[in-house]
């Protein structure tokens, strides 16, 4: 691939975390633009082999979120909105990083089409904007219940700016249940 198409990967504050803009192709017919491709992400340092690939529907005001999967069983995910717009947010969980606990967040809407790349080692979760939302997301390893884990999405320590919806917060009693630092 070209300089130009890597390009359109982003660096965030947080070393690992990426936001990726594909070139989208649009003509009288709609658009076309490559969501994955193995060789162009692993020039950008991203050298992911997806095994698992999810999607959601829900509509203004859910927050679904903060989730990670622990030991061998860690997910690395390159998340998107099909439809709709989302806020969405990775908080880096790596034992000695120096970015420990700091989050950073981005809009991704269908309209966007802008992508993260949440490597292992990060809770994750996002915030329905628009009216409802279709979020898809790609996974480098299996979901595995036993090794499951959260994070508030309130915990002061963390500190997440979340915007504010025209709705109410639609949060899960698991995602509630989850602990503060």
């Amino acid at each position: 691939m070209t300089a130009n198409f890597l390009s359109l990967f982003s660096t965030t504050p947080i070393p690992g975390l990426q936001v990726f803009t594909p070139r989208v192709f649009g003509d009288d017919r709609g658009y076309f633009f490559e969501s994955w491709n193995e060789r162009t992400f692993k020039e950008a340092g991203i050298d992911a082999k997806f095994v698992q690939d999810n999607q959601a529907r829900s509509p203004r005001g859910v927050l679904r979120g903060m989730h990670f999967q622990t030991g061998d069983h860690a997910q690395g995910k390159l998340v998107r909105v099909v439809e709709g717009e989302v806020f969405d947010v990775a908080v880096d969980l790596r034992p000695g990083s120096p970015t420990l606990h700091q989050w950073f967040g981005v809009v991704l809407s269908g309209e966007n089409q802008k992508q993260m790349y949440v490597p292992r080692g990060f809770a994750h979760g996002y915030l329905v904007l628009s009216e409802t939302a279709v979020f898809a997301y790609k996974c480098d390893n299996f979901y595995a219940k036993e090794a499951e884990g959260g994070l508030r999405y309130d915990d002061p320590a963390i500190g997440i700016e979340w915007p504010e919806v025209a709705a109410d917060l639609v949060v899960a009693e698991r995602d509630l249940s989850w602990g503060l630092l």
